[in-house]
């Protein structure tokens, strides 16, 4: 068994500069951690896979293609590769999101 604790894991160094941390990465599927700051947010991009959010805790606002949501904790979204997307935290209270992209991507993210 191999546990993987978030406190243990290095700041990515990513162009959203907000705290990013590797949690899984796998031919399979890639999973990171981000926490977002009060008014912190991730930069309109796009994957080359699909992607899932899964809300840990706060309320950050999740932007795909046109459409944004507030999303509450314990709340799974779903994005199509290849589709602009993008999170913001407008609360005044840190939010945690866990990103997994299936399957890893060997294609770079394009940040627009």
């Amino acid at each position: 068994m191999k546990i993987t604790k978030f406190q243990d894991q290095a700041l990515k160094d990513t162009p959203h500069k907000v705290d990013v941390r590797e949690m899984y990465n796998k031919e399979s599927a890639q999973a990171m951690l981000i926490t977002l700051k009060p008014g912190e947010s991730l930069k309109p991009h796009k994957t080359p896979v699909d992607v899932f959010f899964f809300i840990v805790e706060g309320l950050p606002t999740i932007h795909i293609g046109e459409e944004s949501i507030q999303c509450e904790a314990k709340s799974l979204v779903e994005s199509p590769a290849n589709v602009v997307h993008s999170i913001s935290n407008e609360t005044d209270k840190a939010a945690g999101i866990l990103v997994v992209k299936a399957p890893r991507p060997t294609a770079l993210t394009k940040v627009l």
